[in-house]
């Protein structure tokens, strides 16, 4: 198998809730809300980079679609991982997903490999690292 990640899709409680996050919270590009028409059908479809797709779909929704058990999330199953060019991005980042409703759970700080992150929850939970790593450069 070629990895080839398209699309990572977040379950969500209140799509409406979760869109206005990540849309006017934090300025993410989307069509906004489509595919209404069918019962277990709307989702909100993010452009992240090219080839790569956030898709936020109803928790409800993908447990009917899999076939599997609706049951309590786990915030430390997976994290999404933002990385930025420098330290002061990293707070930046983090007081601009604050101020679009984010729950802060660490402020940026120096990490034990050398890099700078901090970590904030989307109103469903799910975790991001906002991290800046020297020696990444874009």
């Amino acid at each position: 198998m070629n990895p080839r990640i398209t699309v990572i899709t977040l379950g969500v409680a209140d799509l409406e809730k979760s869109l206005r996050f990540y849309r006017d919270g934090l300025g993410f590009p989307t069509e906004g809300i489509v595919g209404q028409e069918f019962e277990f059908g709307a989702v909100v479809f993010i452009q992240l980079q090219p080839g790569l797709r956030l898709a936020l779909w109803p928790r409800k929704s993908i447990a009917h679609d899999s076939g599997l058990l609706l049951t309590s999330p786990c915030v430390t199953e997976i994290t999404l991982g933002h990385n930025v060019a420098s330290k002061a991005e990293v707070d930046d980042v983090i007081t601009s997903a604050k101020a679009a409703g984010a729950t802060l759970v660490r402020s940026g700080h120096d990490t034990f490999w050398g890099g700078y992150s901090g970590y904030f929850q989307d109103p469903d939970g799910h975790l991001w690292e906002v991290v800046w790593n020297p020696q990444w450069t874009e």
